[in-house]
């Protein structure tokens, strides 16, 4: 995303469908408490599509889908289980579930909201990752606020 005026604008790299896709998880998160930022780069390098924080301090990882043709071609995703508490995937309802793994959690959405069909695992974050991914989330969040107050 890029910072354009007072309005973030989509950088190109997503679908149309993985745009709508994003705004519902956004919704259903917001619903739910979580502050979330999109496009988060990792310590790893690996970029997260989602990414939320919950009031107790937890994180989600939220890898949006919008094809089974973008999910075969992902093969990173193991690798943000070691940023988060809990992942999951979103996908479009068109989207045949049975694609996504049994051990990450499953939301459907679409642009006017979401559902989480099955909720994700939980695997609780080393205390000094924790701190790290929160130092990383807080200056990132800080960063894009400050960016739409002077551009």
């Amino acid at each position: 995303m890029e910072i354009v005026g007072s309005a973030l604008k989509p950088d190109g790299r997503q679908s149309e469908t993985a745009s709508l896709i994003q705004r519902g998880v956004g919704r259903l998160l917001r619903a739910h408490d979580f502050a979330m930022l999109t496009e988060f780069t990792l310590n790893s390098g690996r970029r997260a599509d989602v990414i939320a924080l919950s009031p107790k301090g937890l994180l989600w990882i939220i890898e949006i889908k919008s094809s089974p043709e973008d999910f075969k071609a992902d093969n990173k995703w193991p690798e943000y289980r070691d940023y988060c508490d809990q992942f999951s995937f979103a996908i479009p309802q068109s989207m045949d579930a049975g694609l996504i793994p049994q051990e990450a959690g499953l939301i459907i959405a679409d642009h006017w909201g979401a559902e989480i069909i099955r909720p994700a695992s939980e695997h609780p974050l080393h205390a000094s990752r924790r701190r790290a991914v929160h130092m990383s989330f807080a200056r990132i969040a800080a960063q894009r606020l400050h960016g739409l107050w002077d551009p």
